[in-house]
């Protein structure tokens, strides 16, 4: 068994932001610690509003050497870029 703390991925939503961004990661035993650690270490100058811990087991992500595989069906769906569509002038920022 290994005595090492588990692993956590830490994101932060900045002051402005309107979502949050991944920062970095650190070993605590537990969420509530691994939050506390969190805050520490990536809000010393009070920049975050709000603070998201993940254990990185729980991840899963794909490789980017699939990334051919993965993303080229979007390819042929043109309806699914932005571009397709018409925003009115009132929506503002979207």
């Amino acid at each position: 068994m290994s005595a090492e703390w588990p692993l956590w991925e830490i994101f932060i939503r900045g002051q402005h932001g309107l979502n949050h961004r991944h920062v970095g990661s650190l070993h605590a035993p537990d969420a509530e610690l691994a939050m506390r650690h969190a805050r520490d270490v990536y809000t010393r100058r009070n920049e975050g509003v709000s603070i998201w811990v993940v254990p990185s087991a729980a991840i899963s992500a794909s490789s980017p050497s699939d990334k051919g595989p993965m993303f080229e069906p979007s390819q042929d769906k043109v309806y699914r870029h932005p571009s397709f569509f018409d925003i009115p002038d009132e929506i503002g920022h979207m």
